[in-house]
């Protein structure tokens, strides 16, 4: 499996309109070869920030990367920068490969 990660750092009084936007979002990828999940994950609250993290699993590396290359990934992405007020910094893109796994 591979794993990619965007961290967002999303400000506090901006987070019910993070949330909205990506559960109305459509992400384009349940038709990709090699898509396994999604999930948008809500963490700590710090004093600036609530931290949020979208984490998608892949068959393979080539998956992930035809993903990148398609066009249901600028599909996905077309409106991304009318969202940069709620965020304090870039998302962080954060990639893990399988080492172990245990079913």
């Amino acid at each position: 499996m591979y794993l990619t990660m965007n961290r967002f750092k999303v400000r506090p009084d901006a987070a019910d309109a993070f949330e909205a936007l990506w559960l109305k979002r459509d992400s384009h990828l349940k038709d990709v070869p090699g898509f396994l999940s999604f999930h948008l994950m809500r963490g700590p609250e710090a004093d600036d920030h609530v931290l949020y993290a979208s984490h998608t699993a892949w068959q393979s590396e080539a998956d992930f990367q035809g993903w990148t290359k398609s066009e249901a990934f600028r599909a996905a992405h077309k409106d991304a920068g009318g969202s940069r007020d709620l965020y304090l910094e870039p998302p962080a893109l954060e990639i893990f490969e399988t080492v172990q796994e245990l079913i």
